[in-house]
């Protein structure tokens, strides 16, 4: 569109801009002043069709002084008028006759330049309404440029502004690659935490069920301990059988705080099922609620001995007024040392397993 642009405003030049194009050749024909002015005259006169004047000569020209191109403008309308006198010379044709055909080649001269004026005004004129034209044309296809220029202008704004969000969701699509890797990773190393939490917890879970049948073993030796206890205590006083009677019912609540606690244990092993992110912290709880129950199995061994004790010691004074009437009783022999050895061994050991699991 530039192009057409171009070759219409080429194609239909003003005539300030040709005259001025003709005046500078001119300058570069004629280096003097006077002659240079002569050519101006008829450049405006015979092809512009202006009707030069001084003041206009010298605004073309600016060459010299003011009076420059009113001299050479006077010579120019002489010699013109000169020119346009005809004369016929020849031998036999009479004075006035030959005056008279001057005249009439002059007349027909005039009326030709005449014809030729009119016709260069007309041809003038349709120049001039096709340089109109050509400059409608031209200012239609400016603003149709500059409205090509505004849409490519805006559809430049588009594509950077597309070329941008482009390297966004690119330098996005890299982030989150980054960090969808990181995710990965993480994951990775969370499910080998939860793995190792499981085998953590599956030692410690074997450890407890150790440590409770060991607990359990115990209880039933204390029991079986207890009930031979009961036994002697029936065969030796009556006040040994109420004796026996308060111990039956502390052994009664010895089991079923026993069995609570087992209970207790139970839940503590399904809630450390339920929180395997907790797995050590629950294993400590239990150690602690392992060295309560061994505790409580020791201090029971220690009030079973001083029961046993005091038993002892108030069945001597009857077995020394009885002992004529039952000369064949013999009692077996008492190891209250070793049973609490055997009681307090089984929950020193898990206790030490549970330690070195856990360490």
């Amino acid at each position: 569109m530039s192009d057409d642009l171009s070759a219409v405003s080429s194609n239909v030049p003003s005539d300030d801009t040709r005259l001025a194009a003709d005046i500078d050749r001119l300058k570069a024909e004629f280096p003097k002043t006077r002659e240079l002015y002569r050519e101006v005259c008829a450049l405006l006169f015979f092809r512009f069709g202006q009707t030069p004047t001084a003041n206009r000569l010298y605004q073309l020209v600016k060459r010299g002084s003011m009076g420059t191109p009113a001299a050479v403008l006077g010579e120019f309308w002489t010699e013109l008028r000169e020119k346009s006198r005809v004369r016929i010379a020849h031998p036999d044709l009479p004075a006035d006759l030959g005056a008279a055909a001057g005249e009439l080649v002059a007349t027909l001269w005039t009326r030709a330049t005449a014809s030729a004026q009119a016709e260069l005004d007309a041809l003038r004129v349709e120049v001039e309404a096709q340089r109109a034209e050509a400059e409608q044309r031209v200012e239609a296809i400016r603003g149709e440029l500059g409205r090509t220029e505004t849409a490519l202008e805006q559809r430049t704004a588009t594509l950077l502004a597309a070329q941008v969000e482009v390297r966004e969701l690119e330098k996005a699509q890299a982030e989150g690659h980054a960090a969808r890797q990181a995710l990965e990773a993480d994951i990775a190393r969370l499910k080998g935490e939860v793995a190792a939490r499981d085998r953590e917890l599956a030692n410690v879970r074997e450890g407890f069920s150790r440590d409770l049948e060991k607990l359990r073993e115990t209880a039933e030796r204390a029991e079986e301990r207890l009930r031979a206890s009961e036994k002697r205590a029936l065969l030796e006083i009556d006040r040994e059988r109420g004796a026996a009677a308060k111990l039956q019912k502390e052994i009664d609540e010895t089991t079923k705080r026993a069995d609570r606690r087992e209970a207790d244990h139970r839940r503590a092993v399904e809630a450390l099922q339920a929180q395997l992110g907790d797995a050590r912290h629950q294993a400590g709880v239990l150690q602690g609620r392992l060295d309560t129950v061994q505790a409580t199995n020791v201090t029971l061994q220690h009030e079973l001995a001083a029961v046993r004790q005091a038993g002892a010691r108030e069945a001597r004074p009857v077995r020394a007024k009885g002992a004529p009437a039952r000369p064949a009783v013999t009692r077996p022999p008492r190891t209250p040392g070793p049973s609490r050895k055997t009681a307090t061994a089984p929950a020193t050991a898990g206790k030490t397993t549970i330690r070195r699991k856990r360490g």
